[in-house]
């Protein structure tokens, strides 16, 4: 039987509908009385001429009897104003509104005999989360509340669903996050830190432009997932017929641009990796990626330590933050320490037992979930990291370069000088988190193959956070790249910090959360895939 387009049409608006409640119902009632009334629920041409953050300042400091006199002298300032009602008080003949345009909330007041018969009419079905729009003059009331004394007023927008209770606003962790635009309706707070997040990314990308740095986009799908240990997303390109995956890391495209005469290069990216979520991941994240070519690790610890203390002073306005309790101090310098200096800072080992094997395993035995079967099997780079992390990492509160990590753990760093058991590295920390990962990048074609190479085994024997070989990158390098550094610096997680919030979810505008069950259709089906239980 051949499908009827308009069946399948009505089939979805009906499924939706039919989950509308008595509120939704009412709201639709009063939509129908404006239609009635030949009068459009979503106009369009309606502009404000000042902003309610802009017509606050400007009156701020006026007395009542100030604005009265001008008011009585004919001297009073008209103004277009809208904004979506978040309070709304209705005495029959008039009626006070508390509007939100996303920079302040101000009053409205309208009057019957005040506006045209007809936009009182609209008045008279306006309601809590409706956004309106008003032209008139500004007075106090006998409260002392500036107001705009409305002379036209109108609904440019219905609102059929009505918002969450006025004084306790929108509360659950999990609707605030998957209803985000509710969310920034109710809770102003969750908009400033989300427009404090953007002036961070702003002032990243200008500090770059001002270091003479090229902003580039390099691809999001990658044939070889490369450029960081983690498990990516698989995809598959249907024109090209090739298996790709989204980008883990944006660092070995923007090497190869390095290679092709771009010096300074970087990247404010969006890479996705398929691995768990926490307070502090997601799968999708957003970090920054520089290279600068003929200079050193040592070079971007300074860059980097100018960058978040100028952060702090320029965005913040201050130096000192709170994050969840603790006091942080971005003024400059910087802690910087050796990776088995701080281990043994924070632990019972000496710099000596951390060149020992064996006292590195009887110091782990015993603490997170490691297995003495597991120990044995680790080498002494990996040892001292394991030994790094689990004493001292979550002790770096305050700004900390950690320098010299192992070499076995740093497939994508150039080797020290001096000692060819560590790379030139750097992670940068704050709070207990790594918030960088920087290092002097490996440009010998043949010692980067055989690290690729190494990966590839790891691979080979189960391990699905470690790469493949890139081959063209290793050709790329054959070329000749220039002693050149990099860094990533996790966006999200800078702005938890510095925002002083306790989720990475609040930092982020749209979160990755489970799939919402909204129809009956949908449990039943969650409810046939869920695992039987065990008896």
């Amino acid at each position: 039987m051949a499908k009827d387009p308009k069946s399948i049409k009505k089939k979805y608006v009906k499924k939706w509908t039919k989950l509308y409640n008595e509120q939704v119902q009412s709201r639709l009632e009063k939509r129908k009385r404006l239609e009635g009334l030949k009068i459009n629920p979503y106009k369009n041409g309606f502009a404000p001429d000042i902003s309610l953050s802009e017509l606050s300042k400007r009156y701020k400091d006026s007395t009542k009897e100030e604005l009265d006199q001008q008011i009585e002298a004919g001297n009073k300032e008209k103004f277009k104003i809208s904004g979506r009602a978040l309070l709304a008080r209705s005495f029959g003949k008039a009626g006070f509104f508390t509007l939100d345009d996303g920079t302040e909330r101000f009053q409205l007041y309208v009057r019957k005999g005040d506006v045209p018969n007809e936009d009182f009419s609209e008045f008279k079905v306006a309601e809590y989360g409706d956004i309106l729009y008003a032209e008139g003059y500004v007075f106090r009331t006998n409260k002392g509340e500036l107001s705009l004394h409305a002379e036209r007023f109108t609904i440019l927008t219905k609102s059929i669903r009505p918002l969450p209770e006025k004084f306790h606003g929108l509360t659950d962790p999990e609707l605030r996050y998957r209803m985000r635009y509710v969310d920034m309706i109710m809770n102003p707070e969750v908009r400033d830190t989300l427009k404090t997040r953007s002036q961070i990314v702003r002032y990243v990308r200008e500090f770059f432009y001002k270091h003479d740095y090229l902003e580039v986009e390099t691809p999001m799908l990658h044939s070889i997932a490369g450029g960081a240990a983690a498990k990516p997303f698989a995809t598959h390109h249907n024109a090209l017929d090739l298996d790709m995956n989204l980008r883990i890391a944006p660092e070995l495209h923007l090497k190869r641009l390095v290679v092709g005469g771009y010096p300074r290069v970087f990247e404010l990216n969006r890479c996705f990796r398929n691995e768990g979520l926490s307070f502090k991941h997601n799968p999708e994240f957003t970090t920054i990626e520089f290279y600068q070519a003929f200079a050193t690790y040592e070079d971007l610890m300074n860059l980097t330590e100018n960058l978040i203390s100028g952060i702090a002073k320029d965005v913040l306005g201050k130096e000192t933050i709170e994050f969840q309790g603790n006091e942080i101090s971005l003024k400059k310098p910087f802690a910087r320490k050796t990776l088995v200096e701080a281990a043994a800072e924070y632990s019972d080992l000496s710099l000596n037992d951390l060149e020992d094997e064996e006292k590195m395993r009887t110091a782990l035995k015993g603490r997170g979930d490691f297995k003495e079967a597991d120990l044995v099997k680790l080498t002494k780079g990996k040892l001292q990291l394991l030994c790094f992390e689990e004493f001292a990492e979550d002790k770096l509160i305050q700004p900390t370069f950690i320098t010299q990590y192992p070499t076995e753990v740093s497939p994508l760093s150039r080797r020290n000088d001096e000692n060819p058991e560590v790379v030139d590295r750097f992670e940068f920390f704050m709070n207990g988190w790594e918030m960088a990962n920087a290092f002097s990048e490996l440009n010998n074609p043949t010692d980067q193959l055989e690290r690729f190479a190494e990966q590839a085994v790891a691979k080979e024997m189960g391990d699905d956070e470690a790469c493949d070989v890139d081959y063209d990158y290793v050709r790329a390098l054959e070329y000749g790249m220039a002693p050149t550094a990099g860094e990533g610096i996790g966006i999200d997680r800078l702005c938890m910090i510095l925002t002083n919030s306790p989720s990475i979810r609040d930092v982020i505008l749209f979160p990755q959360l489970k799939k919402e069950v909204m129809f009956e259709e949908d449990q039943a089906t969650k409810e046939n895939k869920a695992e039987p239980k065990s008896e």
